[in-house]
């Protein structure tokens, strides 16, 4: 398993809000995705992705990236048909909103992984809305650790035993839910720092979780975690 990081350089040809930001870049890559039959298919099925992507970097301290200015969006994936693509196909994809340029791609080094922490928002589906009040903190330790496991185990074509310890604790660093909007809803979710347990499949999980996401709606901007080695 490798993890592939593409930092794609963008022009962008309208100001776009911080609000607006993930639907506008979900919106660039899936424009580009459907010119190429096998990803357009990827698109439409209700499976997962395997690739998630952070905001325009550098941060605007007034929340509005500038029509006329160059970022950066960093992707990662653990596919490389995928990895390919965003390296050689987006810099030279453009819609109304986003003009790829250049791209520069990686490998990110596999090392013990002291913790992973949220860059984006971390979203729990739920039928109710946001979880907070409806579902315990179990509940939605349980549902993080389930949907980890399933996404390793369609990577890996495998069945793990699901009685190990995945992380040591769990810090939320959100005071209140962080939006993210989609479908002209706002979808909320957490800000959250994980301490990874020592096992080795747990070391496996949170590696693969760098270029998967974590939780739900990774495509379209949720779950995108960072990490910090020991």
């Amino acid at each position: 398993m490798k993890v592939y990081e593409i930092s794609l350089l963008v022009f962008l040809l309208e100001e776009i809000s911080s609000e607006n930001v993930f639907i506008k870049i979900s919106g660039f890559i899936d424009s580009g995705m459907s010119k190429v039959p096998e990803l357009l298919e990827l698109h439409n099925q209700n499976i997962y992705k395997n690739y998630c992507f952070n905001s325009f970097y550098p941060i605007e301290q007034d929340k509005k990236y500038k029509q006329g200015k160059t970022y950066t969006i960093q992707l990662r994936t653990i596919d490389k048909n995928l990895a390919d693509f965003f390296y050689t196909k987006l810099v030279n994809h453009f819609n109304d909103s986003i003009k790829g340029l250049t791209a520069k791609i990686r490998i990110v080094p596999k090392k013990h992984i002291e913790k992973i922490y949220s860059i984006t928002p971390v979203v729990l589906k739920n039928d109710g809305g946001y979880w907070k009040g409806k579902l315990s903190l179990t509940d939605f330790e349980r549902r993080l650790k389930e949907n980890l496991i399933k996404k390793y185990n369609l990577l890996m074509n495998t069945k793990v035993n699901e009685e190990f310890q995945l992380y040591t604790s769990i810090e939320f660093k959100n005071h209140k839910p962080v939006a993210i909007n989609y479908k002209g809803k706002k979808i909320l979710g957490d800000k959250i720092s994980i301490h990874i347990s020592d096992e080795k499949i747990s070391q496996d999980i949170a590696y693969m979780s760098l270029g998967t996401g974590v939780l739900e709606m990774n495509a379209r901007g949720a779950g995108y975690v960072n990490y910090k080695w020991l």
